[in-house]
């Protein structure tokens, strides 16, 4: 049974919206805490590349799965999904609306709905997805993925590997594409959810992100993934931001051309994310400088479920 006065706020957004801001002052007016679903921005080590929110803002507001673990650890969303329903538990004592924020959408997901367990997987099908890999490249898995499962393909990051060969073992281990365990079941929370996507103009969002890659790129991107790189097959480092420069230090291309790729692929991952987003029917579209409308959006959702 949902309780009535327990809000799970969910703010999503594609890169570079504009989320961290808008989530302080919406935190801020409900005195309440955030709750991170970048699954980039789980991992200490990463400093500049996944764009946390700064030492000032982490100060002013709790926030929760920042920084908490580290690049060498196995961390996947079924774990987020028991890990979160946990934190909510206790935070649903001290406060009746908490914030969710992220563009991780299958991270959302499996908060909101729930991520029906996937059968152990025989390692030998990874290792050989890791092979193709290897020898055929990235276009490889791509092209496996839009084949057996094109429903996955079209929300998922397709500049990370890691990501593929997961959806492509899952197919060929149990017969049934990855996307069918995200949606054969969605578990009833005993909390209600409300759902609020910010968006820009896709031109003003793309100057946005290549003036955040140029910002990273002066604070010491390059350097920081440099640093990375002989752990670069983590999962926590296949991802863009990274991926871009790994190539450069293998020597696949120049420095000008791995600066090309770290904006080209951001924007790609960012229409990603708005795909997936737009598929929700119950989300409410917000430009970010709009914290008036969503305040009051917010206030009117929770007098209707009084």
């Amino acid at each position: 049974m949902k309780s009535k006065n327990k809000h799970l706020l969910v703010i999503a957004g594609p890169t570079a919206v504009g989320k961290t801001d808008a989530c302080l002052k919406i935190a801020k007016k409900f005195q309440t805490e955030i709750i991170s679903s970048d699954s980039r921005q789980f991992y200490r080590e990463p400093l500049i590349g996944t764009a946390k929110p700064s030492s000032e803002d982490l100060a002013a507001v709790p926030h929760h799965f920042i920084n908490t673990l580290s690049i060498h650890d196995d961390y996947d969303v079924k774990k987020f999904e028991k890990d979160t329903l946990k934190l909510l538990s206790e935070l649903f004592k001290k406060h009746n609306l908490v914030l969710m924020t992220g563009g991780s959408g299958l991270y959302i997901d499996a908060v909101c709905y729930g991520f029906d367990d996937i059968p152990d997987i025989d390692p030998a099908i990874r290792k050989e997805l890791n092979s193709n890999f290897d020898k055929m490249g990235i276009g490889f898995l791509r092209k496996e993925l839009e084949k057996y499962d094109p429903d996955y393909f079209d929300i998922v990051d397709t500049d990370n590997p890691q990501r593929l060969i997961r959806a492509l073992e899952v197919y060929r281990g149990t017969g049934k594409p990855f996307s069918s365990f995200r949606k054969k079941k969605v578990n009833i929370r005993d909390f209600n959810i409300i759902k609020i996507g910010l968006e820009r103009e896709r031109e003003e969002l793309y100057q946005r992100i290549d003036q955040r890659m140029d910002l990273m790129i002066s604070q010491g991107l390059f350097e920081e993934a440099e640093r990375f790189f002989p752990f670069r097959d983590l999962n926590a480092l296949q991802t863009v931001g990274y991926t871009e420069i790994f190539g450069y230090l293998k020597g696949e291309y120049d420095k000008e051309e791995a600066m090309r790729l770290l904006k080209r692929n951001s924007r790609r991952y960012a229409k990603r994310q708005m795909t997936w987003f737009k598929k929700y029917p119950d989300i409410q579209w917000f430009h970010p400088s709009d914290i008036q409308g969503i305040l009051q959006f917010v206030e009117n959702q929770l007098k209707e479920s009084e």
